[in-house]
């Protein structure tokens, strides 16, 4: 068995939400899983690239080196191949060489020619290591490299020295000058906002670019045999990483989403308000077109039963054919009123119902409009008071349409009494505008209810209304009334105590603006009541 949903709203919330907020938590999931492999893939690349800046910056420090150690080895070769290669000769040398700190000299038996000269070659490791070279590494000019202590060394076979005879030299490095004349001048230049730091063989920092205090280590690469056992690192500022900039764009596009998404929910709730609102007020005219009906046919099947009974001669005398005149007589007024309110509301609603005011004195409206249920008062046995001021002004007025609001509320006031039936009209002058009042003991209204009565086609959801047919717009006309004269209607009611609707109109000419034409929905009455309570 299937079940049909006849509300337009829970076939909104059934299907169009669903079918909203389903693809925007798709689009999210899938748009979070891109941009993690987004960042994944970035952050890849970008150390697969910072890997070869430094691998080619390393590269390019070696040759440097190279290139400096071997002008450095060819002018010593000079100075010792010379007529005299004295110890003040290799001073002078090591003076004009900034990058060399300290020199030995050693034979092929590894005894030293001099004593050591400078700094950083007074180990006793040399004779030994010199002892060890095989034959053809004196004939060959390859240099060797050795982090010795904190020193970097480099041995260098000389293969003619004094008298022609092969020698080894061992030169010390000037880790200033290295800093100074070398990583500082290939280094400085370097491109991009990488900051590359050389670390010696203890992880002492020699040179670094700028300060790497916050900065991320991203790659580190040795620096081949020039310098043994030291690295070249590449650090990279906070700001700079690819990773930052990704998380950028995530929160961006979390931001984007979440505004989106509160775009999305805002749309579908004001969506949702707009059809249930739809779906009520569909309700309620089907409501109003099945109570104005009942509302017709009951005056028309007495008006006919009545005229019929008249017709057929079976009024046996002239008091009772005069009772069935005036039931036929109210029962059309009451017709005509509900007719009228019918229009009324039409004209409203299409901005067509116009008000002719001319100074008119209110007590013959009150009058006029009790005169018209004098029957129904007393049948039902009311208790009436009418309190009219005696010197009330006369004030700019539609007497018609406000009889027929002052109708409405006598008319609520009958249908939702009780056992205490009191029916109080006032008329006075108070807070310098005209206050024309109808009060009854009856059922009374909630207080959360009392905002809504002047709705169009609202009904109070209670048992003891409900049950009172009623085309649910009286309310709404007398208000629509009201403020077409520049006034406007206020209620004060307590449930089991009764109710007080009043009506308040502006003395003098303040209500000119009355006379122009005027619609429902200019006047704010965009949801009608009715005239129930």
């Amino acid at each position: 068995m299937t079940r049909r949903l006849r509300s337009p709203a829970a076939r909104f919330s059934l299907f169009a939400i669903p079918a909203v907020i389903l693809p925007a938590v798709i689009l999210a999931i899938l748009g979070y899983h891109s941009l993690r492999q987004w960042q994944q893939s970035a952050d890849t690349l970008f150390r697969a690239q910072t890997r070869d800046l430094a691998i080619m910056t390393a590269e390019k420090l070696t040759m440097v080196l190279r290139a400096a150690e071997d002008e450095s080895l060819a002018r010593l070769q000079d100075v010792l191949a010379g007529p005299h290669p004295t110890q003040e000769a290799v001073r002078a040398f090591i003076a004009a060489t900034p990058l060399i700190q300290g020199l030995a000299l050693f034979d092929a038996h590894g005894k030293p020619l001099y004593a050591p000269i400078g700094r950083g070659v007074e180990s006793r490791f040399f004779p030994a290591f010199v002892r060890e070279l095989p034959p053809d590494r004196w004939t060959r000019p390859a240099a060797r490299h050795l982090a010795v202590e904190d020193h970097v060394i480099i041995l260098a076979p000389i293969p003619k020295g004094l008298g022609g005879e092969p020698l080894l030299a061992a030169l010390s490095v000037d880790r200033q000058a290295l800093r100074r004349e070398l990583l500082e001048k290939t280094l400085a230049p370097l491109e991009g906002p990488a900051i590359p730091v050389v670390v010696d063989a203890q992880g002492h920092a020699v040179y670094a670019r700028a300060p790497v205090e916050g900065a991320a280590p991203i790659v580190t690469v040795p620096l081949g045999g020039a310098l043994p056992s030291w690295q070249l690192a590449l650090y990279h500022p906070p700001d700079a990483l690819p990773g930052r900039a990704v998380r950028r764009q995530v929160i961006l596009f979390s931001a984007v989403f979440g505004v989106l998404l509160v775009v999305i929910v805002a749309g579908l709730g004001a969506t949702y308000r707009l059809v249930r609102r739809e779906t009520e007020m569909a309700e309620l005219k089907a409501d109003f077109v099945a109570n104005v009906s009942h509302d017709l046919k009951t005056p028309l099947a007495l008006i006919r039963m009545f005229g019929e009974t008249l017709e057929l001669g079976r009024v046996p005398n002239s008091a009772t054919r005069q009772e069935y005149y005036g039931v036929i007589t109210r029962e059309s007024e009451r017709l005509s009123r509900l007719l009228d309110n019918v229009l009324d509301f039409s004209r409203i609603e299409r901005g067509r119902r116009t008000y002719r005011l001319v100074p008119t004195s209110v007590s013959p409206i009150i009058h006029e409009a009790l005169e018209s249920f004098a029957y129904v008062l007393g049948q039902q046995q009311f208790t009436v008071k009418v309190v009219v001021a005696p010197d009330l002004p006369e004030v700019p007025l539609d007497a018609e349409a406000v009889r027929q609001a002052l109708a409405n509320l006598v008319d609520n006031a009958i249908k939702y009494s009780t056992d205490r039936r009191v029916l109080q009209v006032e008329g006075v002058v108070r807070d310098g505008q005209l206050a024309v009042s109808v009060a009854d003991e009856g059922i009374g209204i909630p207080p959360e209810e009392q905002g809504r009565i002047f709705e169009k086609f609202y009904r109070i959801g209670r048992s003891d209304t409900q049950a009172k047919r009623g085309s649910g717009i009286g309310l709404a006309l007398v208000r629509h009334i009201a403020e077409a004269h520049g006034g406007r209607v206020s209620v004060d009611s307590q449930v089991g105590r009764g109710s007080r609707f009043t009506l308040w109109f502006p003395l003098g000419t303040d209500a000119a603006a009355g006379t122009e034409p005027s619609s429902g929905t200019a006047r704010g009455v965009t949801r009608g009541a009715d005239s129930h309570h």
